[in-house]
């Protein structure tokens, strides 16, 4: 498989805090990863470097042969990179369909008219939402709030999707619905990064996972190597279990 994004040592620093610390990996295309780690180890950091929302201190962040470090989020968005976020950043006062066409016109490939809103229905429809393009965004609950934030993302038509914790806050039945949502987004070949705590989802759902802490990479491979992995119980998994 062709080798989509290269991470080459990327490193964040805000002051004497290294929040990113010379983290390197690649993704190829169809790929669904976990990236994990505890609160704090850098996480969301590393996608906002990858998204554009902050600007690496050093290192390369290779994207379809691109160097987009430091790149504003438009021109991220521009090249075929797409995120949600932790916290859900709908626009309450419209549509779905007027939330989700936004990222159409302004996405990877920039339609317009007809073709904005044809893609904007399919991202809908993709997320269970589709009977609902007409209703306000400003009604809907967590789990559909969620469901439009990703449809959002999917309008975009990325080449890379980035998932912030999107499935957190979900109750039992909710978690088992997102989790079947994110496998047809997958099936659908579209790479994903998952930044997820969620041990089922991502056993579930990733073939590979990587776990940061304190600002390293401590281990990236196949998902079940990697969770028994001694320092990843160390670092992750027990404080998770003992929470």
């Amino acid at each position: 498989m062709m080798t989509l994004l290269q991470i080459e040592k990327a490193a964040r620093n805000f002051g004497g805090l290294k929040a990113v610390d010379q983290v390197s990996f690649e993704i190829e295309s169809g790929t669904i990863m976990g990236l994990l780690g505890p609160n704090g180890s850098g996480k969301t950091t590393l996608l906002n470097l990858i998204s554009g929302f902050l600007t690496p201190s050093a290192g390369r962040i290779v994207f379809n042969g691109r160097d987009l470090a430091g790149a504003r989020p438009d021109k991220i968005a521009r090249a075929g990179i797409a995120r949600t976020f932790q916290l859900v950043r709908i626009l309450p006062s419209l549509t779905l369909l007027e939330n989700v066409m936004l990222p159409a016109v302004f996405g990877h490939r920039s339609h317009w008219g007809k073709e904005a809103d044809r893609v904007a229905r399919a991202a809908l429809e993709k997320t269970g939402l589709g009977e609902r393009a007409s209703a306000s965004a400003g009604d809907l609950n967590y789990i559909d709030q969620k469901r439009l934030e990703l449809a959002r993302a999917l309008a975009a038509e990325p080449e890379l999707l980035l998932l912030d914790e999107w499935l957190a806050g979900l109750n039992p039945t909710e978690l088992q619905e997102g989790i079947a949502l994110i496998r047809s987004l997958s099936g659908s070949g579209i790479p994903i990064i998952m930044v997820e705590h969620i041990m089922e989802a991502v056993r579930a759902l990733c073939p590979r996972c990587a776990v940061m802490n304190a600002g390293k990479l401590i281990a990236d491979g196949e998902t079940a190597k990697v969770l028994s992995d001694k320092a990843v119980i160390a670092a992750y998994l027990g404080d998770a279990e003992d929470a």
